[in-house]
């Protein structure tokens, strides 16, 4: 099927959205006039790109069989020049419009890092990664709020959680930083001067809504308990810290920066709800095979991603095979979209060839 072949029928469902949303009985339903509205501006920006391409087909046309007029003929080959450049250009970004999108793409994000191999060093790169997002949240305009820290002796993380608020997609832009993060530098405590390999993980989950996670009360444990601080500093003496366990399925969160054990436990079942629905969407990807190919990488957290080497001041991305001797820079400046841009394109391009587009 030649692709112009495919645009009409996203053009007719467009023009009979337009023809239902005039029809009062629509508009005397609000529930139904919101989601034709939502539709209808959906496929606003992929209609007007494909009327504009099915016109520049029939410019095409026409001007190829004036190019041998003797009058018109060189301003034929020279509108012909200007048509054909536009066209392929004008195709791709079609391609991308038809993709299904990823309804959680505009969501804000819970950005838990946690240390894994390496012991105090994998807690100071948790603590360098995560400031190096949070630069990288500043430079898109994000808001950042931290919802649970637990640090170690050394001014590390053995894990950090924080709530990625913003506008453009958050979640659209991070969700492929899932997996382990492998750092290979020399520690300030390594007094001869060799190399260390450490790891830590990350975890990109979508905030949901309350409505969104339905959870039963008898399917919760609570468990309070007093917080405590890192080398006796900040240490509670009333029991604010809180454990919220999902019976079903074994997920628990446990808060305890607040002083407060309402506000505690408040964030600890926002992060609940969202690791949860997280599981869901683990379960429906793993059901999905097609789905699944077009993922670039699973966001397994045992999945290493990304290797960041300090003495070669390198950064690779181990799914596409990117690598950038910017590493200084990149973390210094939360300049993550060198990473992510390539990373995105990549899986787009997949995408529309495993849809056949």
């Amino acid at each position: 099927m030649a692709f112009s072949d495919r645009l009409p029928p996203f053009i007719e469902r467009y023009e009979e959205l337009n023809t239902l949303l005039s029809d009062p009985a629509i508009a005397a339903d609000p529930a139904r006039l919101r989601d034709l509205s939502k539709e209808q501006a959906g496929l606003a920006d992929l209609v007007a790109q494909a009327r504009e391409y099915l016109s520049i087909e029939e410019q095409i046309a026409e001007n190829r069989e004036l190019t041998d007029d003797p009058e018109l003929g060189a301003l034929a080959k020279e509108e012909l020049r200007t048509l054909e450049a536009r066209r392929p250009e004008l195709e791709e970004s079609i391609k991308s419009m038809m993709l299904p999108k990823d309804p959680n793409d505009g969501r804000d994000i819970f950005l838990e890092i946690r240390a894994g191999t390496g012991g105090d060093e994998a807690g100071l790169f948790a603590a360098d990664l995560f400031r190096a997002y949070c630069r990288y949240a500043e430079n898109k305009g994000w808001k950042v709020e931290l919802v649970s820290t637990s640090e170690n002796d050394h001014g590390g993380y053995k894990e950090v959680i924080a709530l990625v608020k913003g506008k453009g997609g958050v979640y659209g832009r991070l969700k492929y930083e899932g997996g382990t993060h492998r750092v290979q530098r020399v520690p300030e405590t390594e007094s001869q001067g060799r190399i260390h390999t450490s790891a830590v993980t990350v975890a990109v989950i979508p905030e949901v809504d309350d409505v969104e996670v339905q959870i039963a009360p008898n399917d919760l444990r609570i468990d309070v308990y007093r917080s405590s601080g890192c080398g006796g500093q900040s240490v509670n003496t009333t029991d604010s810290a809180v454990r919220i366990t999902h019976l079903p399925t074994g997920v628990s969160v446990a808060i305890q920066d607040e002083k407060s054990q309402h506000k505690n436990k408040d964030k600890a079942m926002k992060v609940l709800k969202a690791r949860l629905y997280e599981l869901e969407m683990e379960k429906q990807l793993s059901a999905n095979a097609a789905e699944r190919k077009q993922q670039v990488g699973s966001g397994d957290r045992s999945e290493r991603i990304r290797t960041y080497n300090y003495p070669q001041n390198r950064i690779s991305d181990h799914r596409i095979n990117l690598t950038l001797y910017r590493l200084d820079e990149i973390m210094q400046g939360g300049l993550f979209d060198e990473m992510i841009d390539p990373l995105l394109a990549h899986t787009k391009a997949e995408a529309i060839r495993e849809a056949g587009l």
